[in-house]
């Protein structure tokens, strides 16, 4: 509802705003008001006597046969009717609006303009009888037929409506066509006449401004007397939100209650969060998600879905369930989006189990999976390599009428591609051709690494050739499987090219790009151009990775450049690079082969005093190393350590293990390792089974001694007892 305009007018809570709006909106000098001005009195000009008498006559015949059609009642007077006896018959019928619309109605399809005054009149009268669609709906209509429309509306208020509610609708209207500055105008103008637009219709321009001109409004409007509310800040929040503008809607929201006198609602903080959410913020979120708890606010499913989504999207799908969990707990029915995202999170963390569990919660839950659930579901079971479950799940999707779309198409195309059958997904891509549905750039990548790793490089050259010609651009995933296809057949050439083709076209090669033809370089001993490539990166700016680095020292030690491979970890360290087990594992392995156990174990030490603890593999070159180098106590201690961690030894570790106790006579202990590593189903090589074979018949044992015999010439290979 309208109401007089305030004498002390409420202060903006976007203070920060103030100066801009003062500046962006100054009010013109006429708006500045000193004085409440008064509504004109409206004068409707007096008809002629005989005027008079149509008019009488006109509106005798529609109230006493109001039932008829008003084409025939008013016939007879058509061709004598003009716009003037329109407005002299309402002045007649205003206690009648059926009849006023009757009227209008009539008058309107005759060919000739209905007159300003007239439409503004039959809205105020709708106005008063309490029939608001009808009278937005003559406001519209005024408003697109007569420029001067607004000024018949005001002109006519006080005798015909005197109803401060009719400018809300007037008010609507001009939003409703969108002349957004003639809505701000109007506003400015009544306020000249005491009257404030409701804020409800407020609400409906704000949300349709842009933002600057929706906070420099809201600044004005509050300064000229409007009291804003929570729906109000609501939308401010939602476009600051949108325009990634996060902080200034989380100061609005603490502004709220002090500076505007409105409380934050659900809605308030639920778009906060969901913008946090959707820029990566989780702590602001859960902040946030925690202080509407304190408030006493329940979140909604639209609240939870928005904390949910955004832990699986950072792999805190675990996390993500207890929030689920709470959910439940308190009330809150999970939709089917609540549901999807947490399938798709469990999908792509590759714990099917879960997500079996949860689908079964949620066909329990009476929710039916939609395209969405079935192309996470599918793209879950692709992942892992389940394609007959992931084939046998899209078909049922298929048969109960859910259309798949180029996402699930390529969920599975990708899936084929991994296992190398080819026939399979391209009898996909064509089959989604057929259906209508364009391939995007992520099937086409998907193709690509599956022809590279089946070694048709030139196939998938081609398709991707084929591709850009469909006007499809190529991205980083594409350049980087072709280039890791030509690595693999060792057309090192043909991929450092395609990297100064990738950015050609204007796409920054990345630190998977760089590191995989470092790789190749490393595999065929090219090692200064490996180390080139390391310069590059440096100097582009692209962070190497710790794979990158690694892939470098095993280039170095597998090059016998040891000392190289030293000053690499040394420079590593003193840049804070951390390396990992595998960056020592390189360099113990090759230690190890060259038999210089001393150093092994000076660098074993430095990389446990620099916190990295040894992994299976470590145990393994140490247990190796000290064997051959028949170092038989300290083989056996990190054989102990190893297992009281849960590590397992290898088929080599147990051959070299095995090999060192027969040396050193600790028979028991070599037999019982031989018989854990055939309890394992691993093989021992021929000279281990020709030393148990031995043992076993000198010491009389005949027939384990025929069953080693017939297990070897059954596991090893003819050429070994030749």
């Amino acid at each position: 509802m309208f109401r007089h305009a305030a004498a002390t007018r409420p202060k903006s809570f976007l203070a920060h705003r103030r100066q801009l709006s003062s500046q962006r909106h100054a009010l013109p000098v006429d708006f500045i008001v000193t004085a409440i001005r008064p509504f004109p009195d409206y004068s409707p000009r007096k008809p002629a006597i005989f005027d008079a008498e149509l008019v009488r006559s006109i509106v005798t015949a529609l109230k006493q046969r109001r039932f008829e059609l008003p084409d025939v009642i008013l016939g007879p007077f058509a061709a004598r009717f003009r716009s003037d006896h329109l407005i002299w018959a309402f002045l007649h019928l205003r206690s009648d609006p059926d009849l006023v619309g009757a009227l209008l109605h009539w008058y309107q399809p005759r060919g000739r303009p209905v007159p300003a005054e007239a439409l503004a009149i039959a809205a105020h009268v709708a106005v008063v009888s309490g029939d608001r669609a009808s009278a937005r709906r003559l406001f519209r209509d005024g408003l697109v037929s007569h420029r001067n429309f607004v000024d018949r509306v005001i002109y006519t208020y006080k005798y015909w409506c005197s109803v401060p509610s009719v400018f809300d609708l007037l008010f609507g209207a001009i939003v409703d066509i969108n002349r957004l500055d003639e809505a701000r105008t109007l506003f400015r103008h009544l306020v000249t006449y005491g009257i404030i637009v409701s804020v409800d219709a407020c609400n409906a321009l704000l949300s349709r401004l842009t933002l600057d001109h929706m906070l420099g409004t809201f600044s004005e409007f509050q300064e000229l007397g409007l009291r804003w509310n929570t729906k109000s800040c609501n939308v401010l929040i939602h476009g600051l939100c949108g325009a990634g503008k996060t902080g200034e809607a989380h100061r609005i929201l603490l502004e709220m209650e002090g500076t505007v006198g409105a409380s934050p609602d659900i809605i308030s903080y639920s778009t906060l969060i969901d913008a946090y959410c959707r820029y990566g913020e989780l702590l602001q979120a859960t902040e946030l998600f925690e202080e509407m708890g304190d408030k006493g606010l329940m979140p909604n499913a639209f609240t939870f879905n928005s904390i949910i989504t955004l832990l699986c999207k950072n792999e805190k799908v675990v996390e993500a369930e207890r929030v689920f969990m709470e959910m439940m707990f308190r009330g809150v029915a999970p939709d089917h989006v609540v549901y999807t995202t947490l399938i798709n999170g469990y999908c792509k963390s590759g714990k099917l189990p879960a997500v079996y569990r949860l689908v079964e919660e949620m066909k329990n839950s009476q929710l039916v999976p939609d395209t969405v659930t079935y192309t996470a579901l599918i793209y879950g079971l692709s992942k892992s390599g389940n394609m007959v479950e992931a084939n046998k799940l899209f078909r049922e999707m298929v048969g109960k009428g859910l259309i798949p779309d180029e996402v699930t198409y390529t969920a599975l195309i990708d899936g084929y591609c991994k296992e190398g059958k080819m026939n399979d997904a391209f009898y996909l891509h064509n089959e989604m051709l057929q259906m209508g549905l364009v391939p995007n750039v992520v099937t086409y990548t998907a193709l690509s690494d599956g022809l590279c790793k089946q070694g048709e490089v030139e196939t998938a050259n081609e398709l991707l050739h084929e591709t850009s010609g469909k006007g499809l651009e190529l991205n980083v995933f594409t350049y980087n499987s072709l280039i890791n296809g030509l690595c693999k057949i060792g057309n090192i050439e043909q991929a450092v090219k395609t990297m100064v083709d990738m950015e050609a076209a204007g796409l920054r090669p990345d630190v998977y790009t760089y590191t995989t033809i470092m790789d190749a370089y490393c595999k065929s001993g090219e090692m200064d151009q490996a180390h080139d490539l390391l310069r590059e990166m440096l100097d582009k700016g692209i962070q190497p990775s710790i794979v990158t680095f690694n892939v470098l020292m095993n280039g170095f030690c597998t090059a016998g450049m040891l000392e190289d491979g030293r000053k690499l970890l040394e420079w590593m360290l003193e840049r804070s690079i951390m390396p990992n087990s595998t960056t020592y594992n390189s360099l113990l392995r090759h230690h190890c082969m060259e038999k210089t156990m001393k150093t092994t174990t000076k660098i074993y030490k430095e990389m446990c005093a620099s916190g990295i603890l040894p992994d299976e593999n470590t145990y393994n070159i140490l247990i190796g190393g000290h064997c051959r180098a028949r170092n038989m106590k300290e083989a056996c201690y990190f054989h102990s350590e190893m297992i009281s961690k849960g590590f397992s030894l290898s088929r080599s570790s147990y051959n070299a293990l095995i090999k060192g106790l027969v040396r050193k006579k600790r028979l028991t202990e070599a037999k019982q390792l031989f018989e854990e590593m055939r309890a394992k189903n691993l093989v021992a090589n021929g000279e281990i089974y020709n030393m148990f074979i031995d043992i076993n018949y000198n010491e009389q044992n005949i027939e384990m001694t025929l069953e080693l015999c017939d297990e070897a010439i059954e596991k090893l290979p003819s050429r070994v007892w030749s």
